[in-house]
Order: structure tokens, then C-alpha cells, then sequence
């Protein structure tokens, strides 16, 4: 008995050991401000600092080397604690500005508003606006889903729609440095903040139809008027939060779609965990057993009859778009 604790004790440390020191290996080979030489050599160092550390750990100055390592780890951690978000930063045109809003009575204005005009991904007119809604007249929340890297991954988006025919998209988002780009890995280790953007759905979700061609599926959401307010009203106080204080990306932890379910669970705390919202392709699938989309046809049809790329690209970016991609989109009641 007690060599097989003494045998899993030894499993644990060495799992632990391995874990940190693949993390610290790549939080300095990521974020110190040095050269590629520099960076890959305290890089490396740190990870032949705990492959050494885990062959000492047969040996019987074990407690020697968990000490060691614990001291290298200790200093890397307390360095990675300086690190924070900047405030400013030359960014991408597209995620220069975070929006702002303020609400008087049942009037939200918000500012910069981006309204760009896409041809390319890489050709595009830049305008930010200002604009106002009355939250009275709030009637419809939708959800974008464009999936960008396989059925297991997607970008999200959420719209909220007004008497009036008027949308306003909602976009969680990293905020890149101009000639960036996005990194799962790399934004796993504090290289970009975060960034809210509220738009136009032309800009928004037309560039995604239109200029990069993405698979986007649109999927009409049952929720009353009064639960899309608090939806809003939660968007609005996140990105003013923001504006006010930078936050890391994380493509794990802070992403599209945990920053959207937390802002849910801050009024609707019964929304359960899920695996789907870390692999946010099979959202729908999720928000379907939730009782949010049509129940009288399955996901694959709501998928099928919710792929608007085609009608897009064919219709164009015009001031109809957002009416047109939702023709024969079902919507559920709420």
C-alpha cells in the first residue's frame, strides 16, 4: 500500500511539475520584452530547469528539486502579477474604438458605433457614429454564429432588434495591435486586451458573410422584450467597464462567448455550466435544450434554414441586409 501512494504521490508531482513548467516556458517565451535569442533562452532554460527537476524526482533529493523549481516558478509567477492590460496601444482600425453608452430614462445613446463599409477584409471605409435607441421599442434578440475553424469553433455575435427594423451587434473581440493577429495560444499569455464593439450588422456580421465569406448561421432567440433589455443594459455596463479599465483576452477564459454567459448569469443565474460554451460551435445545440430556440424543428433544421452566407453574398451589402437575412428564419415565441 504504501508504495503504490508512494508511486501516485510521485504521478502527481510529476504531472504538476510538467504542467508548470509548460505554462512558464511559454508565459516567458510570449510576454517578455526581449528578443526571439533572449526570450527562447530563459525559455528554454525554465524548461530544461523542470525536465531536470522532474529527473531528480527518482532520485533522493526529490525534496531539493520541488524546492528549486518552486523558487523559479515563484519568480516567474510574481513577474507575470505586473504585468497589465495597456490603455493605449497603435490598434487595428477596425478595434481602435470601445464603445460607450449612457442611458436617460428609456433612451440608450451609444458612441462609437462602427458602421465600416467592407470590401475586403484587408479594404475597408472607416466610420464610427453615434446613435440612440429607445429601449421601449426592444423587440427581438438574435444570435450570429460564423464558424471560422471547423463545426467546433465559432465567432458569436448577438443583435438586438427594435419596432423599427433598426439592429444594433453586440461582438466580444480582441483588441490587435496594428498588423496583428489572433493567436489561440499566444492569447493565452496576456498579448491582447479586450474589446467590445457594437455596429451595424453590415459591418458586423456582413463582413463575415461578405468580405471573409465565413459559414454564419443565424438563429432568431425566445426571450420577452423585458429580458432583452437586461441583455442590453449588461453589454452597455461591460463595455463602459472597459473603456474605464483594459482587461486581458484570454481565448479560453475570455472569450466571445464566456464573456456573453457571464453577463447572463449577472440576471439569469439558473443558466447552467456547459463543455458547448468552451467549444461554442455546438452552442445552438446548447441553447435549444434551454428551451431559447424554435422547438418545433431540430437544430439541424434551425442550422440549415439559419445559413444566411448564401442570401447575403447574393443580395449584397445593402440598406435591406439585415431584413433580408432573415427571411424564412423561424422565430420562436417568447
Amino acid at each position: 500500500m504504501f508504495k503504490f501512494f508512494k508511486t501516485a504521490a510521485l504521478a502527481v508531482a510529476i504531472l504538476a511539475v510538467a504542467l508548470a513548467t509548460a505554462w512558464a516556458a511559454l508565459a516567458l517565451w510570449y510576454r517578455l520584452p526581449f528578443g526571439t535569442l533572449p526570450r527562447a533562452a530563459l525559455s528554454g532554460g525554465f524548461a530544461l530547469l523542470g525536465l531536470a527537476v522532474m529527473a531528480g524526482l527518482f532520485r533522493r533529493r526529490a525534496l531539493r528539486a520541488l524546492t528549486t523549481f518552486a523558487l523559479a516558478l515563484a519568480a516567474v509567477i510574481l513577474w507575470w502579477s505586473t504585468l497589465t492590460p495597456p490603455e493605449g496601444g497603435n490598434w487595428s482600425p477596425d478595434v481602435a474604438r470601445q464603445v460607450t453608452g449612457k442611458v436617460e430614462g428609456d433612451i440608450l445613446t451609444l458612441t462609437d458605433v462602427r458602421n465600416f463599409t467592407w470590401e475586403t477584409p484587408e479594404d475597408y471605409t472607416v466610420n464610427w457614429e453615434t446613435r440612440s435607441y429607445d429601449l421601449t421599442a426592444l423587440q427581438t434578440v438574435d444570435l450570429f454564429m460564423s464558424y471560422w475553424a471547423g463545426p467546433q469553433m465559432a465567432h458569436m455575435i448577438v443583435s438586438f432588434g427594435f419596432e423599427d427594423g433598426g439592429q444594433i451587434a453586440w461582438s466580444v473581440e480582441v483588441r490587435r495591435q496594428e498588423g496583428g493577429g489572433f493567436s489561440p495560444v499566444a492569447d493565452l499569455f496576456k498579448s491582447n486586451t479586450l474589446v467590445l464593439i457594437a455596429a451595424d450588422e453590415r459591418d458586423l456580421v456582413g463582413t463575415r458573410t461578405n468580405a471573409r465569406g465565413e459559414d454564419v448561421q443565424l438563429f432568431r432567440i425566445g426571450v420577452s422584450p423585458d429580458t432583452g433589455r437586461a441583455l442590453l443594459l449588461r453589454y452597455v455596463a461591460a463595455a463602459n467597464s472597459l473603456a474605464a479599465q483594459p482587461q486581458w483576452y484570454n481565448s479560453l477564459t475570455t472569450n466571445c462567448t464566456t464573456v456573453v454567459m457571464a453577463l447572463i448569469r449577472t440576471f439569469a443565474a439558473e443558466v447552467p455550466l456547459d463543455w458547448r460554451v468552451l467549444a461554442n460551435g455546438y452552442l445552438p445545440d446548447y441553447a435549444w435544450e434551454q428551451g431559447v430556440l424554435d422547438q418545433s424543428r431540430s437544430v439541424e433544421e434551425l442550422r440549415a434554414l439559419g445559413s444566411i452566407t448564401p442570401i447575403a453574398r447574393a443580395h449584397g451589402l445593402t440598406p435591406d441586409y439585415s431584413a433580408v437575412i432573415r427571411q424564412g428564419v423561424p422565430s420562436p415565441a417568447p
